[in-house]
């Protein structure tokens, strides 16, 4: 339903301001950046901007509001909210406003000394945004029921992703029977899914990182026409590979460094195998507790 900042019979309301300072320069750095950590588009630049200079007010402000003041269309700042990976933009408003609440805690970020310092600051924001969209779990425990019924499970993780997608696999196997792990692209993969598919599987998992492998696109797809549900953790909703999911979660990577950092997207995967786990029947959770048992006996590990 369209928002709308318009009272029946009467005027529009003026829109109240924070009385403190400090709320606004915590939503100045979280909104600050999710925008960098993101490829927006030149009109969600616009927005990005507006509410950074007007972050006092910006958790009492409609999406038609937004819209009004930047001057683009209300449905650009419902895409703006998505594109920072919210599910709307009533959640990133509700976020912007426990920003405010929270800006004490917050007053220290900006106060680092190198960039190693300021990588794991952003990190940190990251995470925090994770959390904030995890508000609602309602998205994440569906696709965790999806996993937890499909027989064969598919993981699937191409050149930077790969790792990620392993380790999902690895341990996903403790509690799931058959679980098969595809990080390789092309005709092979291909194969691997069909045959997984003829054996029952039902979803795949895939991890789509950045920068975002043409080939993955190509085995998303080849998924989908098998009859797949193609679940997918990505960095933004944005992201080139999210028209071909069925249920994207998003999580972002630092781009401080070199090299991007998947510190969110890894908390994410933890945090789907859980979900996963909750929905199993209990005979199949108790395998985990068996492994923990045989691990004990072989004294596979240093410590219990």
């Amino acid at each position: 339903m369209v928002e709308s900042a318009v009272t029946k019979g009467g005027p529009r309301t003026e829109t109240p301001l924070l009385p403190a300072e400090g709320g606004g320069a915590a939503v100045r750095r979280r909104i600050r950046a999710l925008a960098e950590s993101r490829r927006l588009s030149p009109a969600q630049r616009r927005i990005a901007r507006y509410l950074i200079d007007h972050a006092e007010e910006a958790g009492f402000l409609t999406s038609v509001d937004l819209a009004q003041r930047v001057g683009v269309s209300q449905p650009s700042a419902t895409r703006f909210a998505a594109a920072l990976g919210f599910a709307g933009y009533p959640e990133f408003r509700d976020a912007i406003r426990s920003w405010m609440l929270r800006s004490d805690a917050d007053a220290s970020v900006e106060d680092v000394s190198n960039e190693f310092q300021r990588m794991v600051t952003h990190e940190v924001r990251n995470l925090m945004v994770l959390a904030e969209s995890l508000r609602d779990p309602a998205s994440i425990v569906e696709m965790g029921r999806h996993l937890a019924t499909s027989k064969p499970l598919i993981v699937i993780g191409l050149r930077v992703s790969a790792p990620i997608a392993s380790l999902f696999a690895y341990f996903a196997r403790k509690i799931h029977p058959d679980v098969r792990l595809v990080t390789r692209p092309g005709s092979e993969a291909e194969d691997l899914i069909s045959q997984a598919r003829d054996a029952g599987a039902a979803s795949t998992l895939v991890f789509g990182l950045p920068r975002y492998p043409r080939e993955l696109l190509s085995v998303m797809e080849w998924a989908k026409r098998t009859g797949l549900r193609v679940n997918l953790i990505t960095d933004q909703t944005i992201s080139p590979l999210a028209a071909a999911a069925d249920a994207t979660i998003t999580a972002a990577v630092g781009t401080d460094l070199v090299f991007d950092s998947q510190a969110a997207p890894l908390a994410v995967s933890m945090i789907l195998l859980q979900a996963m786990f909750d929905a199993l029947p209990a005979r199949q959770q108790h395998s985990l507790e068996d492994f923990d048992i045989s691990a004990a006996e072989r004294r596979i590990f240093l410590t219990p």
